[in-house]
């Protein structure tokens, strides 16, 4: 039994096939980080920590004439998003039921790949994780509201990385917002802008939700990666006669090693 607990659930081989096919439909366009950065893992759910390769001076050692470090790590973070299925559906959908009401899957995937999205590009604080875009050294470009001038500050950030001696190819994060707006535009001969962005960068354009903006990286490797322990994956968690109560969950950490190689587009 794993800790996951997916034994214990009133759910049938073919219900946990369902909710692991609704799951991976939802997460594989949403999880925009892993298609731009590097994906280390997955190490498994006792993997606790990243090492740093650094150390810090400890103050003191047990016995007089010695000197200590401690080795850092960046400890793993884990984030759950609790959802519900009713168990009247589970049931229609073993009796081959094709419209089985799983929105509330759908909305926890949503909002777990939003999280690893905002936590990538933009840092999470209290985890001690530094965000691609808010560790950049090079100075944000705005976007604004006009789209035809999207491919102008895009190319603008491709050559600030050049300048830096950041190669590429590379790939392009645009938040919600920003990739609605270029969906909808049509430059001047009826060129889609989505293919001329992605011929600038030379690499992906991705749908990214949690990012503000949008991001341009580097994507020649070795500049910023996810590492990951329990890659995402659904637990249960109880249950009535009404509905069963489960959960997507996952253990990550991020890491920017190289702050030059991103420019951040403001919204």
């Amino acid at each position: 039994m794993s800790h996951l607990l997916q034994e214990q659930a009133p759910i049938t081989q073919a219900g946990w096939r369902l909710i692991g096919d609704e799951t991976r439909q939802r997460l594989t366009p949403a999880l925009a980080a892993r298609k731009l950065v590097d994906f280390a893992g997955p190490h498994g759910w006792e993997h606790s920590a990243t090492n740093l390769g650094r150390t810090r001076t400890l103050s003191e050692a047990p016995v007089d004439g010695l000197t200590a470090v401690q080795r850092r790590v960046l400890a793993l973070v884990e984030l759950r998003a609790p959802f519900a299925l009713a168990r009247a559906e589970l049931a229609d959908a073993d009796r081959g039921a094709g419209d089985v009401d799983l929105a509330a899957l759908d909305e926890a995937a949503h909002r777990i790949a939003t999280a690893e999205n905002r936590a990538v590009f933009h840092g999470w604080e209290a985890a001690g994780i530094a965000g691609v875009a808010d560790s950049s050294t090079h100075e944000p470009i705005a976007l604004g509201e006009d789209c035809e001038r999207y491919p102008r500050h895009v190319a603008r950030a491709v050559e600030v990385l050049l300048h830096a001696g950041i190669s590429g190819p590379y790939g392009l994060a645009l938040g919600p917002e920003a990739y609605t707006r270029v969906l909808e535009t049509t430059e001047h001969g009826g060129y889609p802008l989505l293919q001329h962005l992605r011929e600038i960068v030379g690499g992906p354009l991705v749908w990214a939700p949690g990012v503000h903006g949008a991001v341009v990286v580097s994507q020649r490797g070795g500049d910023f990666v996810l590492e990951v322990g329990e890659d995402l994956s659904i637990g249960y968690e109880h249950h009535d006669a009404e509905s069963v109560e489960l959960y997507l969950v996952e253990s990550f950490a991020f890491r920017v090693l190289t702050s030059e190689a991103a420019v951040a587009l403001t919204p």
